[in-house]
């Protein structure tokens, strides 16, 4: 019944195709769009106009070519003068008439119309409520002037013969090629210098002068000597080249008045260009100029203030803020103390920034400089910390002094605030909207350990683009991975809103569950009215009210998007449904996401969902009276949440029979933890989370990993004997903002079997006040060293670890040399890979173009060709051209500076800073979900579709999916001498193999599943058979007939080649015995398994040690389309509602249709008793 009714259902739900950025729906906005705002159609309408104008003079000159002033010239139809003329009296007859052509009339006439009718709808589109500003006009003036009298002759035949200064149009065609060529840099995204502007405005100056001269002079002169065009054109060079032959002279005062107006003239405007021209450079080193009361009162700007100006902080300002549509039309006004390196000044010389970009050196202490700003009238100050200074509090200090100040003066002034120290946050609690760096760094590392790439999930959520970058690679995961980077958060009222108004009073998860099937969004929060608190995924509880603010992930928001219903195509899908569309592998394109999502279809016949008990843990396909071989079915998503078939909160049922069950090694119970508050916070301002906590406080002494106290013996982290694997975050100093880094790994609803130790590594140990807020944490140590010393590596656990994460030092920030601050973190992160292959590494990096270098090989051609397709991605303006970096879309690697986005972006949209504090664990909003992940396994591809599990998990677990963490393998085609270097460098001799295959076929399976594997992962076997092939085929070049010498040279650099493999396996196993630390748990490079291999390659390192050119890439698809084929090893993000909002009973738990586990990002781990 339910199969019937839920089929019937489906093919109810009509196609809608919908397109994006349709919101300029009137005619007079897309007129607007076409003449002005589009960048490449208005440099094509002002080419036209500027074409216009040049034919307008060609004509005049035409004209007067034809013209004989001897013959009689006269009003058509009037009487003729009387010819008789008194002496030395000029003939205004022949001045004010002149004999032009009926071909010449007529298309000068249709010329006319053309550029009156182009005017006058250009007046209409830029009018701005004032008319006589746009009368006044002298480009309006002019046009009127050489096209009116024209359109006039239409009428009243006897003007035909008028006379009408068309060679004024030269300076209307100046205009127009001035800003042809604004238009030109914008809409090629080119650099030009303002120098070279400069000069053809002057060269276009000199010319309209002359012409205007010459014409003038020449039209006049028919009253008098008659000159022709030639001798007015000498006559203008002599004059204005002040050389004065006086060989030709006008004759009449009406001209030599006209000269000695255009010599007034040159000497006013030549001199203003020149000085222009030759004082360019000097204009941008003032620190004076105001920025223009008027300009404040009639345009919209904002106000930068920063202590010093970089030219990577400026470009990513400016990319982003300009990056949305409505902002093009605001000026930015920076105010900085310190005047302006070359590279900023090049920059903002650019016409694309010449023209909304105002420098204005000085303090925002003072009030003469934020008056000069016009702080009292700006839409919004951004006031941004300078990251790269050695003492980071003192920046913090300036930050808050800058703030108060602005406050001081312009109290309605939106303030953005950037903070570097928690500690300092509370200070600027009066902004509008403040952003931490370090809050959100840590939480953002800690997420990585557990739910991987959230800090390439984050970035591409709060960075604006279309979803173009990547469409021209011929690869697909380039094309599906750049496609979904163009997803972002976007919010609207529910009664207002075509996606989710048919949902009003139906359950939060239906709305998000159908609205993702039938439009490809995906609503991920809402907000009630009478609530200032976002919530994510509230729940199935939660009721739609028309009155709700719905928060979406989507390529662009409802209000630019048009919906076409395809209601023709219903009778399609009813054989679509009966067949299955999912039985065939989806092919298709990504840039069609949203215009298939009514093709999705599901199959429906039975909601009870009964998990076996060896399977309980995945999301097993549930049968029917024993029935395995029926079509697995999913549950419909019910419109109002049905309590007794919905699980909103397995996890605490499951933390509450942690408590009694014994662990399944050795039968320890597990330690006694309890859920509770910290009850120390290290700052003023910090969130309240619930957390596991220890029962009491550990001591001071106890959370000293390397040195045994009064309470216990141990000295490392063997001694410990713990469970899971551990978590090290290497850091300079214990700061406030640690400590957000281990609430995330210690909430509430974390299952207490997967938490990590935690072993922070640390150059200068923790004073007493840090350790008082992390002593209630249970499983959290300290440990005083550095990555760089291999020593303090091996102490602090590293070869039990699954995760190390490295934080930026503060020391290295500031470097001489530019982007020389990652140098030595670089460095010791490729060290640390060499040392310790199986190590999943987290790398913080000052400066993001330094990521390319955490995968550097010099020869490699697919790192090559991802340097060119950023570089190409850069030039056509992208905000996100590193986004292909493959470190980066692993989620290896990650830069605070990409977040700075998060404090822009919130201008337009004030709602990212609660949502990425939510996603992050940073808030904890009761109702609202948290983040988290689940790892797709064989047991769950029968779902086979990301639209099928969309609804089994918002059928079954009210869970809301966001995105998929995928890991491919790939073809990275390499030179043939690297394929000789890798061949050489994985085993020479078949015996090696052998003898390798022993250790590996001694390995534990579970080691082989890990997150960033492939989908095929018992594939070690064929790795050995290929190096055996390989060796074989050394083995066979070795047999040919060679001499002695050669042979003996081969054997030396094989062994040679083995014994620089195996130098650092033996180097970490003594640096071991000496510290007396058992060997046996150390993973050298030799005894890698390809499994470990293809884990560590998408990273970028061990492809010289061992290589079959089958490498993996790993990439973050945000709100894919739900014809997704799931894989094997994908990991899908997930937004699970709060498991406190409502806690179920006993007997509801037990009625649940399916357990599932959720995988936080920490994959199948090797449960290893150390």
């Amino acid at each position: 019944m339910w199969s019937f009714i839920s089929k019937e259902h489906q093919r109810a739900i009509p196609r809608v195709q919908v397109e994006f950025y349709v919101n300029e729906n009137t005619f007079k906005e897309r007129l607007k769009l076409f003449f002005i705002k589009n960048q490449r159609s208005s440099l094509r309408i002002r080419l036209f106009n500027f074409s216009l104008k040049l034919l307008t003079c060609l004509l005049y000159i035409v004209r007067v070519l034809l013209d004989d002033p001897k013959e009689t010239s006269e009003c058509m139809g009037c009487q003729s003068p009387n010819s008789t003329a008194v002496p030395n009296e000029i003939n205004w007859h022949v001045i004010f008439w002149v004999n032009r052509r009926v071909p010449v009339w007529a298309i000068q006439v249709i010329v006319a119309l053309i550029s009156f009718l182009e005017a006058m709808l250009l007046t209409y589109l830029s009018y701005k409520g004032n008319i006589w500003e746009q009368i006044f006009q002298i480009s309006f003036i002019l046009e009127m002037i050489n096209t009116v009298p024209f359109i006039i002759t239409i009428f009243w035949p006897p003007l035909r013969n008028i006379f009408i200064p068309v060679f004024l149009n030269c300076w209307l065609a100046k205009c127009a090629l001035e800003n042809m060529i604004n238009d030109l840099h914008r809409a090629i995204q080119r650099t030009q210098s303002a120098m070279f502007n400069q000069v053809l405005i002057l060269i276009c100056t000199l010319l309209c002068l002359v012409f205007t001269g010459t014409c003038g002079i020449q039209h006049l002169e028919r009253a008098g000597k008659n000159l022709s065009l030639f001798n007015s054109l000498y006559f203008c060079i002599v004059t204005f080249s002040t050389v004065g032959y006086g060989d030709v002279t006008p004759q009449i005062w009406p001209s030599q008045l006209l000269v000695v107006i255009m010599i007034c003239v040159a000497l006013v405007v030549l001199p203003l260009q020149f000085e222009e021209l030759i004082y360019l450079w000097m204009e941008r080193q003032k620190s004076g100029g105001n920025y223009s009361r008027h300009r404040a009162q009639t345009e919209k700007h904002v106000v930068l203030c920063v202590s010093s100006l970089k030219i990577d902080l400026l470009m990513d300002f400016l990319n982003e803020f300009y990056a949305h549509p409505r902002l093009q039309d605001y000026y930015v006004v920076i105010l900085c103390p310190t005047e302006m390196d070359l590279q900023v000044r090049r920059v903002l010389q650019i016409p694309l920034w010449s023209q909304r970009v105002i420098y204005l050196q000085g303090s925002a202490l003072k009030d003469q400089d934020l008056m000069r700003a016009k702080m009292d009238d700006a839409e919004a100050c951004f006031i941004l910390s300078s990251r790269n200074e050695v003492d980071r509090t003192a920046a913090d200090h300036q930050t808050i002094l800058r703030a108060w100040a602005v406050k001081d003066f312009a109290p309605n002034c939106p303030l953005y605030v950037q903070i570097l120290k928690p500690e300092n946050k509370f200070h600027v609690k009066f902004a509008d909207h403040v952003v931490c760096e370090e809050e959100f760094k840590y939480a953002m590392l800690a997420l990585n350990c557990v739910c991987p790439a959230t800090s390439t999930l984050i970035t591409l959520l709060v960075h604006t683009s279309r979803g173009q970058e990547g469409q021209q690679s011929p690869e697909q995961w380039q094309r599906m991975y750049g496609r979904c980077s163009g997803n972002e958060v976007y919010h609207i009222r529910l009664g207002d809103s075509k996606f989710f108004g048919e949902y009003d009073g139906k359950s939060f998860t239906y709305a998000s569950f159908h609205a993702h099937k039938k439009y490809g969004v995906c609503l991920i929060g809402v907000k009630r009215e009478d609530n200032k608190s976002i919530l994510l995924n509230p729940g199935p509880r939660h009721i739609m009210a028309a009155s709700d603010t719905c928060y979406y992930i989507n390529i662009t928001k409802e209000e630019n998007s048009a919906f076409i219903f395809k209601q023709e195509e219903k009778h399609k899908r009813k054989g679509v449904v009966s067949g299955g569309i999912f039985d065939a592998p989806s092919r298709l394109p990504v840039h069609s996401i949203i215009a298939s999502m009514g093709t999705v279809a599901m199959d429906l016949q039975n909601t009870d969902c009964r998990p076996s008990s060896s399977s309980a843990s995945k999301l097993a396909p549930p049968t029917e009276n024993g029935a395995a071989s029926r079509r697995p079915s999913i549950a419909p998503v019910l419109e109002i949440a049905d309590s007794t078939s919905i699980l909103p909160c397995d996890l605490l049922s499951d933390q509450s029979e942690d408590e009694t069950t014994q662990s399944d090694d050795e039968g320890i119970p597990l330690p006694e933890y309890v859920k509770g508050y910290p009850p120390n916070s290290p700052y003023i301002g910090s969130s309240p989370t619930l957390c596991h906590l220890l029962p009491q406080k550990a001591s001071f002494c106890c959370l000293r990993l390397d040195k045994g106290c009064d309470h216990n013996s141990f000295e490392d982290a063997k001694a410990y004997g713990f469970k899971n694997k551990l978590i090290i975050v290497s850091a300079e100093t214990a700061g406030n903002g640690l400590y957000n880094f281990i609430v995330p790994l210690r909430a509430y609803y974390r299952p207490r079997k997967e938490l990590n130790p935690i072993v922070l590594l640390l150059d200068n140990p923790p004073d007493n006040h840090f350790l008082e807020a992390i002593c209630c944490f249970p499983m959290v140590y300290f440990m005083a060293g550095t990555i760089d010393n291999l020593d303090n590596l091996l102490q602090c656990g590293i070869i039990y670890a699954d995760n190390l994460v490295v934080v930026d030092k503060e020391s290295t920030m500031s470097a001489e040399e530019d982007y020389m601050a990652d140098a030595k973190t670089i460095v010791n992160v490729q060290t640390m890979f060499r040392l310790f292959p199986s190590l999943s590494i987290i790398t913080e990096l000052t400066h993001p173009s330094n990521m390319r270098f955490m995968q550097f090989r010099a020869k490699d051609c697919y790192s090559l060709a991802l340097s060119k397709l950023e570089k190409k991605e850069r030039e056509k303006g992208s905000n996100l051209a590193f986004m292909f970096r493959l470190p980066f879309a692993a989620g290896r690697v990650f830069s605070i500076s990409m977040l700075d986005t998060l404090l822009y972006q919130s201008f337009v949209k004030d709602y990212m800073i609660p949502i990425a504090r939510l996603l992050l664990g940073l808030d904890t909003t009761p109702g609202s979900g948290y983040l988290c992940a689940m790892k797709i396994t064989e047991e769950d591809l029968w779902i086979r579709t990301y639209g099928r599990l969309f609804q089994k998990l918002c059928s079954s677990s009210a869970e809301i999916p966001i995105g998929i963490y995928r890991t491919e393998s790939h073809m990275f085609s390499t030179s043939e001498s690297q394929d000789i270097c890798a061949q050489s460098q994985i085993s020479i001799n078949v015996e090696d193999c052998e003898d390798t295959k022993e250790v590996k076929d001694n390995w534990n399976p579970k080691s082989t599943h890990r997150n960033s594997t492939s989908s095929d992962q018992s594939e070690h076997p064929l790795l050995r058979k290929k190096s055996m092939q390989w060796a074989r085929r050394l083995s066979r070049k070795g047999n040919k007939p060679t001499s002695k010498t050669e042979r003996i040279g081969q054997q030396r650099l094989n062994l040679y080649r083995r014994s620089e493999r195996q130098e650092l396996s033996e180097l970490v196993k003594n640096r071991m015995k000496h510290l007396g630390l058992p060997t046996t748990g150390y993973e050298d490079v030799a005894n890698l398994t390809a499994s470990d291999v293809m884990n560590r390659v998408n990273l970028g390192y061990l492809q010289d040690e061992m290589n079959d050119h089958q490498n993996t890439l790993s990439y973050v698809l945000i709100n894919p389309p739900p014809d997704t084929r799931l894989e094997l090893n994908d990991i899908v993000y997930l937004i699970r509602s709060d498991p406190l909002a409502h806690v179920p009973n006993e007997s509801q738990a037990e009625k649940g249709s399916f357990t599932m586990k959720q995988d936080f990002g920490s994959e199948t781990r090797d449960e290893t008793q150390l």
